[in-house]
């Protein structure tokens, strides 16, 4: 007689599966993972019988989401951002390999990598082989340099 709730858990629970998938994961999952703890409430209230049962396995579910395997999901589906290729060189000391003045392109080993390097704009002071220079800019296949 009561199965009627079960089923509205069931097509709530869908419904909100798919406007998550409509809306590319915009709320992070959330609203999918909410609805399918609506949608597999309402399926045990059926299998049970009961919709006593079915709501409290849809809260039990809805709950044990959010207290235990929401900050969970969030740390592994979260991007972070680390630096590859050039952005990786940003902030790095190098070795002047060949001198580097304020129009006069030199070089520079970072790393195990010999680059072609340009003194930063404002920088006068010419930089010979065997200085210490660090990294400020990439522009192109050029470091712009300290």
């Amino acid at each position: 007689m009561g199965l009627w709730v079960n089923w509205v858990l069931v097509i709530v629970g869908i419904v909100c599966v798919i406007a998550e998938l409509a809306m590319g994961a915009m709320t992070g999952l959330d609203l999918a993972l909410v609805g399918g703890s609506l949608a597999i409430g309402g399926g045990i209230g059926l299998l049970a019988a009961s919709e006593k049962i079915g709501l409290l396995a849809a809260g039990g579910l809805a709950l044990l989401y959010f207290a235990v395997l929401r900050n969970w999901l969030k740390a592994k589906a979260t991007v972070r951002h680390h630096p590859t290729n050039v952005d990786a060189l940003i902030g790095k000391v190098g070795i002047v390999t060949k001198r580097i003045a304020s129009h006069e392109a030199g070089m520079v080993k970072v790393g195990a990598e010999v680059w072609r390097a340009e003194l930063v704009a404002g920088e006068e002071s010419a930089k010979e082989p065997g200085v210490e220079i660090s990294v400020q800019a990439v522009e192109g296949v050029t470091l712009k340099v300290r």
